[in-house]
């Protein structure tokens, strides 16, 4: 099964890719996953209003390190908007824009953006063009199969994109109205891989490698696209690679390098984010790397409870080496 995926002009040698998350695929663990193996990773979702005010937030989403190709997913409803925030972005380095229609979130669907999107293909059509026309670099697609089990247009709606210039799309295997309930549907992912010719990824429930190698069988999609399967586990995406283009099942990292791994995402965060900010997000991150240890939610709850980034680290230190006592 061949690895490569093209872009347009880009080209990657890896079809695992870390998926787009709000508060999640920010810097510090889009850099983590990608020097750990991804073929791509993607930024948080930026509304394209933020981006051109360029408010403070918005810029340190797109803030980028060690992530070639710098890809930048934008979401929105307005086509002019949505064309500006993307030049905007290919000005500030950003070498492929993903455009969002596939966000459920409550609150970008009733803006009319996300998700909302697949309910009126004439805009989604005039949102495509629009930015495929602003830049010179390519330009992506991340859809569901549809709004509801009624209406999984996303085939209708990828060849329509192809046709006005996408180079690669994304599906994630639910549509709207499952949020994240019930199961991705990987096999009518390989009705959208059969209306175009572009690369199409697979994206959904993937966490463990089998699933990796059980969606591309089912949807006979390119590549790959992990979310949630990634939480706390940056490795995991080189995992699930490994497993599908060799048959090798790797192991997890031993737990000394695994805090390692942590300490250093711990740095990153709070580097990235200040200190009080930084504490705060670290916490989730925590909690997710430590899911699966002995006595992980005694850890968790000090953690939570701590404010000061040195007793933080102290907390994390001691539970590892607990762990790493303890085989």
């Amino acid at each position: 099964m061949t690895s490569q995926i093209n872009i347009g002009p880009v080209s990657l040698d890896m079809n695992v890719f870390l998926a787009p998350m709000t508060g999640v695929s920010d810097m510090a663990f889009r850099s983590l996953v990608k020097r750990m193996g991804a073929g791509l990773v993607v930024s948080e979702m930026i509304a394209s209003q933020a981006m051109i005010r360029q408010t403070r937030q918005s810029l340190r989403m797109i803030k980028a390190h060690g992530e070639e190709p710098m890809v930048v997913q934008l979401a929105g409803c307005e086509p002019d908007v949505m064309a500006e925030a993307a030049k905007l972005n290919e000005d500030l380095g950003a070498q492929v824009i993903d455009i969002n229609m596939g966000c459920p979130v409550k609150k970008v669907v009733n803006g009319h953006a996300g998700s909302a999107l697949m309910r009126d293909e004439l805009l989604a059509a005039k949102i495509i063009e629009a930015t495929v026309k602003a830049v010179k670099i390519p330009v992506t697609l991340k859809m569901r199969t549809g709004w509801d089990d009624s209406n999984r247009n996303a085939p209708k709606l990828a060849k329509i994109a192809e046709d006005l210039g996408i180079k690669m799309i994304t599906v994630h295997g639910r549509t709207r109205c499952q949020l994240y309930n019930g199961k991705s549907d990987w096999r009518f992912i390989r009705t959208v891989k059969n209306a175009v010719k572009v690369p199409v990824i697979g994206n959904g429930d993937v966490v463990t490698p089998q699933d990796a190698q059980n969606l591309l069988e089912q949807s006979g999609a390119d590549g790959v696209m992990i979310g949630r399967g990634a939480y706390g586990r940056p490795w995991f995406i080189k995992q699930a690679y490994d497993y599908i283009s060799s048959g090798i099942l790797q192991k997890d990292p031993t737990l000394n390098n695994q805090l390692n791994i942590v300490l250093e995402h711990f740095e990153d965060i709070l580097n990235l984010y200040g200190t009080e900010g930084g504490v705060k997000i670290a916490r989730k991150h925590l909690g997710w790397y430590s899911k699966s240890l002995k006595d992980s939610a005694d850890y968790r709850v000090r953690v939570n409870q701590t404010d000061c980034p040195s007793k933080m680290r102290d907390i994390v230190q001691d539970f590892y080496h607990l762990q790493i006592e303890s085989t």
